[in-house]
């Protein structure tokens, strides 16, 4: 009987829809297919759902640094750090060759490699917490230790590399013998880099006397950082064989090789200069570069899996690297700002103690605690072994974008002193390298538009891959079965979801079921009612517009700011457990939430307000808006308790920029710290003095010394005309592209 009623019900429901879906169903190409297939899902995947189970993170935390990885933290990572003068980085254009040598013997280049190849084999979180430390010292130093364990021949080799290749490789690259480089994007291929016109040919060619089956590869690069200096280099490119010499089709589709720079037919080693860094970064051009079939990566096996490679290694890489380096810009911004702050003082007060700097001071903050958590969070999923494709292109694009409104806050706080440069500015660097965040490892804009819900809403959904999957089988029986059991699930989802997010909407979230939060557990009711909502505003926009949505970018740039907001808010609430519940704390992650929860009723109202079909819309607004769209930003006097707590040394101080490089000496930022303590040590002597009071000789010398500092701190460089001009500079513009440093 059951038999027959589920088989009456494919033939007579099923059927017919899936032949609609399969009518309707926009083509999904190669690459897009490969993106989608790319890594797994993980907490975007429950928030998406409508009913996130909110012990996922909250019973487990975060990864915790072993003996080894801690030591590498705290002494060998501080002394690179002290080896480093940002400014004359900067201004020779170049990394010192003593602090090249030592990242590659000390095994930075090596991190992402296994102990049993020669590398260190750090978790994600020790590689995070490195990058983000260098970051506050230099970023071109971060940079140059981030790629070869980012995106790039390493880790493409441990993922797909045959085990000659990783024999051969994976050694020299640990310990920095060989120096890598990825080439990807080209003149015509930015953005669509799957569109790039490099090419390689099958052929034959006389090698030593013997004829040897390989590629002839012709190449035009550009944007390769460490190409100037790269010994090998990972080249994408698309395959043809028009000889037929590897049997099947003549177009084989994109391919990864790994070659030596000094193969014949490589030009390297010119130099691009983004925004004035000066970490090497360059074109990369070839010319009949022929080299063997075993120069595929993964071998010939792997030809044509080229993009789908490269989408699974992005899937984690892109979650560790810029993310990393973006908190630790936005921990050291909170680091100097407020020290600056309390130490700068204009008409009277400290500048810190005037309610529009408070403001950009509250934000600073805001963005340092928010950025260390979904950090945290995000390493967790990946050395729980997830490679979580969606949160990654969440991170990427939140942190860097979170990153530039806290340093451009800092630079505003800082004013003349953040746009003069010199030894005593600490801040151009980190300024100078926003737009390069922005821009790599897939533009910001696009991510936004295009990446993270449009791919997320196909990941994450319960249903929807399964079911696209089905229309796809060309096994006709197999897919109909397959769609019978997604579909229907689908539709007892869609009821369930809606049920849902009508009841939490009505009760603000009070009806959600969530284990104890402490005083955060309001705050995650809050959050599970618009994870309900955006399920139940995804599923009517899925239905209605179907492949349409691919073109409708602003509406999908909604959506993903929704579940990006989630996603962030659900990291900050794990930090605050694993960290113990501070009260201290409550401040920073009252603002955060707050702030987070009144971004998520304004993308969903302007969702709404501009989704084409107004009667769905008018639906939707009802059930996800019974009472409007109500919540209002945090108020200023709590952005001006977070602001006070980056004036004054405390324990909540120290945990918002704890991992950031903290010099001694005369250095400008050991310096501030220095003020910044004086300063917070004689703030009652200072009163009295200036209510009259007789002082002793101690008080008075303290005083002088504090004052000394300030004046140091507060100063900013000038320098001769004749240091300024290349006409008198020791070394010529253009001189260090011949010097093997980076």
């Amino acid at each position: 009987m059951v038999s027959a009623l589920m088989s009456a019900r494919r033939r007579l429901i099923a059927a017919p829809l899936l032949s609609f879906v399969r009518r309707v169903l926009p083509a999904i190409s190669d690459t897009e297919q490969a993106a989608l297939d790319a890594g797994t899902v993980w907490w975007d995947a429950a928030l998406f759902s409508g009913n996130p189970d909110w012990r996922t993170i909250l019973d487990t935390p975060p990864t915790a640094l072993n003996d080894e990885e801690q030591r590498f933290l705290d002494d060998t990572t501080d002394e690179l750090c002290a080896m480093l003068d940002d400014w004359r980085i900067s201004s020779e254009l170049e990394l010192p060759e003593d602090a090249f040598d030592f990242m590659k013997t000390k095994g930075f280049f090596g991190m992402i490699i296994p102990k049993e190849h020669g590398g260190l084999g750090f978790s994600a979180a020790a590689q995070s917490a490195v990058v983000a430390k260098l970051s506050t010292r230099s970023i071109t130093a971060a940079v140059t230790v981030m790629v070869p364990n980012s995106l790039g021949p390493g880790e493409l080799l441990l993922m797909y590399g045959t085990d000659e290749q990783k024999e051969r490789y994976l050694r020299p690259l640990a310990r920095g013998e060989e120096i890598p480089c990825f080439a990807l994007t080209s003149p015509v291929a930015g953005s669509d880099a799957a569109s790039m016109e490099d090419e390689g040919i099958v052929c034959r060619r006389a090698v030593d006397g013997k004829e040897v089956l390989g590629l002839s590869l012709t190449f035009s690069k550009r944007y390769i950082t460490l190409a100037p200096v790269a010994t090998v280099m990972g080249l994408a490119f698309k395959l043809r064989d028009p000889d037929r010499l590897l049997g099947g089709a003549e177009d084989r589709g994109i391919t990864v090789a790994l070659i030596p720079t000094d193969t014949k037919g490589v030009t390297i080693g010119r130099r691009h200069l983004p925004s004035m860094l000066a970490f090497a970064n360059g074109p990369i051009e070839g010319e009949d570069v022929f080299v063997p079939l075993d120069a595929v990566i993964g071998g010939q096996e792997r030809i044509g899996d080229g993009w789908r490679m490269l989408m699974g290694a992005l899937a984690a890489g892109r979650g560790i690297s810029l993310p990393a380096l973006s908190t630790g810009g936005a921990q050291f911004a909170a680091h100097t700002t407020g020290a600056y702050a309390r130490i700068r003082e204009q008409f009277g007060l400290p500048v810190g103690k005037f309610e529009g700097v408070q403001e950009a001071m509250a934000r600073i903050a805001r963005i340092a605690y928010e950025l260390e958590a979904a950090r945290r969070l995000t390493c967790q999923a990946i050395d729980a072994g997830e490679k979580p494709a969606v949160i990654s292109a969440i991170m990427k694009y939140h942190a860097t974008e979170r990153m530039r409104d806290a340093v451009n806050d800092a630079m505003d706080v800082h004013g003349g002193k953040g746009i003069c440069d010199g030894p005593k500015n600490y801040l151009g660097a980190a300024y100078r390298a926003i737009p390069i965040g922005i821009t790599v490892e897939g533009a910001n804009i696009l991510t936004r538009s295009l990446i993270v819900f449009g791919q997320g809403a196909i990941r994450c959904h319960p249903y929807l891959l399964a079911e696209m999957e089905a229309a796809q089988d060309e096994d006709k029986a197999r897919g109909l079965a397959a769609f019978d059991a997604a579909i229907f699930g689908h539709i007892g989802h869609v009821f369930a979801t809606f049920g849902r997010a009508m009841l939490r909407a009505l009760t603000a979230g009070g009806s959600a079921t969530v284990p104890d939060a402490g005083p955060l557990t309001a705050d995650v009711k809050r959050l599970s009612r618009y994870s309900a909502a955006l399920a139940l505003v995804s599923e009517v926009t899925l239905i209605s517009l179907g492949g349409a949505l691919k073109r409708m970018e602003s509406l999908s740039a909604r959506l993903g700011d929704v579940l990006s907001e989630l996603y962030i808010s659900s990291a900050v609430v794990a930090r605050f457990e694993h960290d113990g519940r501070p009260e201290a704390d409550l401040p920073l992650v009252r603002l955060s939430l707050e702030s987070s929860i009144h971004r998520i009723e304004q993308s969903l109202d302007g969702f709404l307000e501009n989704f084409p079909n107004r009667f769905l819309a008018a639906v939707m607004r009802v059930t996800v808006f019974p009472y409007g769209a109500r919540r209002r930003p945090a108020p200023d006097a709590l952005a001006r308790e977070c602001a006070e707590l980056l004036l004054a040394p405390s324990a909540t101080r120290d945990r918002l920029t704890r991992g950031i490089y903290e010099p001694r000496g005369d250095d400008e930022v050991a310096l501030l710290t220095q003020a910044f303590g004086r300063v917070h040590e004689t703030v009652e002597t200072r009163t009295r003095q200036r209510k009259g009071a007789t002082l002793s000789e101690a008080e008075i010398r303290a005083l002088a010394e504090t004052d000394r500092l300030v004046r140091i701190v507060i100063g900013v460089d000038d320098f001769d005309a004749g240091e300024l001009s290349p006409r008198h500079a020791e070394t010529p513009p253009g001189a260090t592209q011949q010097r093997r440093v980076v």
